[in-house]
């Protein structure tokens, strides 16, 4: 897998709060998980070109940085991670309300 590879060597570094785990003999997949490092999905990378798995990990919500060691903006430093909804008063579930509408398979707000 040269085009993961060559991702893995030279764009993750400029990526904020995305890191890399060898596995020996495992295949090339991008785990994504919550902010209580619970796993939330895996995508695999292995048949992806480097410029397919940039843009992923980019609308995925990943900050991207100039260099390894630029520093992040504010507003990036939990990237991708999103608050967390909260519930107002009025709004709190009770026993008789329906379940929330299921949410998209392509949406990730826990990240």
């Amino acid at each position: 897998c040269p085009q993961v590879k060559a991702f893995v060597t030279q764009d993750i570094p400029l990526y904020h709060n995305l890191e890399m785990k060898h596995l020996p003999g495992a295949d090339p997949e991008l785990v994504l998980l919550s902010h209580r490092y619970e796993e939330l999905e895996r995508i695999p990378l292995s048949d992806m070109t480097q410029e397919e798995i940039n843009q992923l990990v980019q609308d995925l919500g990943f900050y991207r940085k100039e260099t390894p060691d630029a520093p992040v903006p504010e507003e990036f430093r939990f990237a991708p991670a999103r608050p967390l909804p909260t519930l107002l008063p009025h709004q709190a579930p009770t026993a008789d309300d329906k379940p929330p509408p299921e949410r998209d398979e392509g949406e990730h707000p826990e990240l």
